[in-house]
């Protein structure tokens, strides 16, 4: 595997501009736990390798959650994802998909009684920095420990 481009030396501002907004919205999160999750399943959705392997290391490194990461692409179907990291998955389908189906209003209704207004927002912007992330990853072609 070669990496096509790496971004952060041919456009710095670039990836200054990208890293404010992660650092952004990761110091909005409380739940860390959830933060990762979302970006993991969004990764997933995106087929983006780098992403995948970076995020479900960061949540390992919160706790045992090896059961999270290897049946997250079929949370619908195991018990132990909670009420909220559901509806927040179900969230980060629809807006990563959002050309199939957009956001349903039932699926809005239903996260606004787990979130409030600003933590809504909080998702939205999260669901789609990572999206950003994973599309730069995957067109500039970088792979777990392509930086090492």
């Amino acid at each position: 595997m070669n990496l096509r481009t790496n971004y952060r030396v041919a456009s710095p501002g670039a990836f200054k501009a990208m890293m404010a907004m992660e650092q952004y919205i990761s110091g909005q999160f409380e739940n860390k736990v959830l933060y990762e999750l979302l970006k993991i399943r969004v990764s997933q959705i995106n087929g983006c390798a780098f992403c995948l392997d970076m995020h479900a290391k960061d949540l390992m490194k919160l706790g045992d959650y090896a059961d999270h990461i290897l049946l997250l692409s079929v949370w619908r179907e195991v018990p132990f994802f909670t009420d909220q990291e559901r509806v927040m998955l179900e969230l980060a389908e629809a807006v990563t998909r959002i050309s199939e189906h957009g956001v349903p209003l039932a699926l809005y209704d239903k996260v606004r009684e787990h979130f409030s207004e600003s933590e809504l927002v909080d998702l939205i912007l999260a669901i789609n920095t990572i999206n950003n992330w994973n599309r730069i990853a995957i067109t500039t072609g970088m792979y777990p420990g392509c930086f090492n």
